[in-house]
């Protein structure tokens, strides 16, 4: 079965944005840019809020940018393709490799994980994920936690949620001070 993973950048306060919405704080230096594309490889499919797929969507012309450098171009040419579904309750219709969800975060994972394919289900975005989190269908979360502190904003882990036992699965320290924190959902 395929797995359901939450990966995001966040603050080591917990935030994934600050309080003024910004999060150029996460911008990574080309160590963490190349752990994120290495990553993106065993992705199957990606699942996002409105707000993450705006952001994204950066990476859908990316690569017409002459400047662009080679890891950039690398990671345009894995993120172009990936299927993508978008949770939004506005956009009437989204761009490239995505599409609309047509049901809640229940019915789309439970429809990927029956389809014939390979790599992780990722999702990305506190909000889809708090939802996906409290139905328990996240199998792992993952997260680059960057050494700032924001002081408020949108978490990375849902307020009020219900106690989930988590085992380490693995941990990598960044020579910029990042930290990688990687942990399965004990079942």
């Amino acid at each position: 079965m395929r797995t359901v993973t939450y990966s995001m950048n966040v603050s080591l306060d917990g935030y994934i944005v600050g309080p003024d919405g910004g999060f150029d704080w996460t911008a990574p230096d080309e160590e963490v840019f190349r752990f994120w594309i290495d990553d993106v490889r065993q992705v199957g499919v990606h699942l996002m809020g409105r707000r993450l797929y705006e952001t994204m969507l950066y990476w859908e012309t990316a690569d017409q940018e002459p400047s662009l450098d080679d890891a950039a171009r690398e990671w345009t040419a894995l993120w172009k393709p990936l299927p993508k579904v978008v949770f939004s309750t506005t956009l009437s219709e989204v761009r490239g490799n995505a599409r609309l969800a047509s049901g809640g975060p229940a019915e789309e994972i439970e429809r990927l994980r029956a389809e014939p394919g390979e790599g992780e289900i990722a999702i990305g975005g506190a909000t889809l994920a708090a939802e996906a989190a409290a139905l328990g269908l996240i199998d792992e979360y993952r997260a680059m936690v960057y050494p700032v502190l924001v002081g408020g904003g949108i978490p990375f882990f849902p307020r009020g949620e219900r106690r989930v036992d988590l085992e380490l699965a693995g941990t990598r320290t960044f020579s910029s001070n990042v930290v990688y924190l990687h942990y399965r959902v004990a079942r």
